[in-house]
């Protein structure tokens, strides 16, 4: 088993704390995910894990043993870093046999373990060459080699692909996400790049001033997120925030007046909510669509400032009658053009509430989801 359990971290550097009582459970043979904006801890937990810095307080267990005061080499894990760190003298075939020869493996075992690393990574052809004859993702591959060859109990992986160009990006994380599934082993992956964390993992952790936001699936977090900060870290483009004030709440819904006036009544829990409260709405630009549907009961009118065609979809920058900026995602067939006029509809499914402090409200439970509960 190897699964991991992180219970009430804290970290300071210089009388900064920049983990919080971070509690995290990692499932055996789980793609887990951390992400963030730069400064929020993710990779200060992760070299944690590793045994690189130690916790002011707290433990961490691996499978079912507390690690907390071992040794790096000693928690069995091993860590791929975001530079490839090769040695430029040595062979790929040496860089990958290095960390097993330190350890004094039988030459016969460490040639076992390179060759069926360089199989699994299909970099068999590589072996006898030096670092400079490799591409990007190719000593990206040699440093996962390097790890895989120690057989470890957890694979810890810091922002491996921030050095690669957009092309390869995508190319490494399909590689990933088939390397995971070939060695099925416990993964943890750190990363800003929330397409990735979407992409690539089981679960999402979301971290944000050293503290974790929310923990769930890339939909779970997505659908539901629990507050604003993961509403707009999650998806892309970004989700739209708009101020609104409400103008009733009961057990029917709140209602909010959109910019330019008119009032649409939401599918929410009022929980405390009151007229006159100031509230945010959030609804995201693949959710706004230019043309008009019996499914689509909201819309917010506007003009568009700057229209931009990426081919299979075209994103609209449109600035609303109160002067706030939105966006909207359409189809890349789009003839939409600046300075033209838009109504903007929604379905009220789709719509978010956040209160003052940032936190969600939860939605009203239909009919059809109370029986399916009951």
């Amino acid at each position: 088993m190897s699964a991991v359990q992180v219970q009430q971290i804290r970290k300071t550097f210089s009388g900064t704390e920049v983990l919080k009582s971070v509690d995290i459970s990692v499932n055996d043979r789980e793609f887990m995910v951390f992400v963030g904006p730069s400064g929020c801890g993710k990779s200060t937990l992760l070299r944690t894990i590793a045994g690189l810095e130690r916790s002011d307080s707290g433990q961490i267990l691996i499978g079912a043993e507390d690690v907390t005061e071992l040794e790096p080499s000693q928690r069995g894990v091993a860590m791929v870093f975001q530079s490839y760190a090769l040695y430029p003298h040595m062979s790929v075939y040496e860089n990958i046999a290095f960390g097993l020869r330190m350890i004094k493996l039988p030459e016969a075992q460490i040639k076992e373990r390179v060759q069926r690393a360089a199989q699994i990574l299909q970099i068999e052809q590589l072996l006898d060459r030096k670092p400079r004859a490799l591409s990007g993702g190719q000593r990206q591959r040699v440093a996962i080699g390097r790890s895989i060859v120690r057989e470890p109990k957890v694979f810890l992986f810091d922002e491996p692909l921030s050095n690669l160009d957009a092309a390869l990006r995508v190319q490494m994380r399909l590689e990933l996400i088939k390397l995971h599934k070939q060695l099925n082993a416990t993964m943890i992956y750190v990363t800003h790049d929330q397409t990735e964390a979407m992409t690539m993992a089981d679960r999402i952790v979301v971290l944000n001033g050293g503290k974790v936001e929310q923990i769930g699936s890339p939909l779970e977090l997505y659908r539901t997120p629990v507050n604003r900060f993961v509403a707009g870290f999650i998806g892309s483009p970004k989700m739209n925030f708009l101020d609104v004030k409400v103008q009733r709440a009961d057990t029917a819904g709140v209602t909010v007046g959109l910019p330019g006036g008119a009032a649409i009544a939401l599918p929410f829990l009022p929980d405390g909510v009151k007229a006159g409260d100031a509230l945010t709405l959030g609804i995201r630009p693949e959710h706004l669509s230019e043309t008009a549907a019996s499914d689509l009961q909201g819309k917010l009118s506007g003009k568009v400032m700057v229209v931009e065609h990426l081919g299979g979809e075209t994103l609209l920058h449109v600035n609303l009658d109160d002067g706030v900026l939105i966006q909207v995602k359409g189809s890349g067939e789009s003839t939409t053009s600046d300075g033209q006029s838009v109504d903007a509809s929604f379905a009220l499914r789709h719509v978010h509430l956040f209160r003052e402090n940032g936190e969600a409200l939860a939605r009203l439970r239909t009919v059809k989801q109370k029986a399916a509960t009951a």
